[in-house]
């Protein structure tokens, strides 16, 4: 099993507002540093989004892939790589909890990429993806710009 990488961070929001935003992926390019496009490929019969097209630029991991979205009740979703150009894996999750004050997010995260690259660049890459997204969604969320 590949390692990863998950971080948390606590949002002043609702946990349905806070996956408001999640779940909005036209705006991930509005709050996201490394999405620079995001389209909606299918949805379920709830009209959440089950295959994504995003292009990502990372630094050192750039990608136009899609992937396959899961929804857990209302407070999980989770993700899987369809196809890509430079990632053999891309593999990850929101989780949310309510706490005192609003909503702890878990964003866990596995990258692997088709060419070589050292563990320990890879761990780094996931850390500053994750790192970042979480940053942007706090901001998003909590400045009430959501979906």
């Amino acid at each position: 099993m590949a390692e990863h990488t998950s971080s948390s961070i606590t949002i002043e929001a609702a946990p349905a507002d806070v996956m408001g935003v999640i779940a909005d992926f036209a705006r991930y390019p509005d709050w996201t540093g490394e999405v620079k496009e995001a389209e909606v490929l299918a949805t379920d019969d709830r009209g959440r989004a089950e295959q994504v097209r995003l292009v990502l630029d990372a630094g050192a991991i750039k990608d136009d892939h899609t992937l396959a979205y899961t929804w857990t009740g209302d407070d999980e979703v989770s993700w899987t790589l369809v196809k890509s150009q430079m990632l053999r894996a891309l593999d990850g999750s929101y989780h949310l909890a309510p706490v005192a004050g609003g909503t702890e997010v878990t964003y866990r995260l596995t990258v692997d990429v088709k060419i070589p690259m050292l563990g320990m660049i890879k761990r780094k890459a996931e850390k500053v993806i994750i790192d970042r997204a979480l940053a942007g969604l706090k901001k998003r969320v909590e400045a009430g710009t959501g979906a």
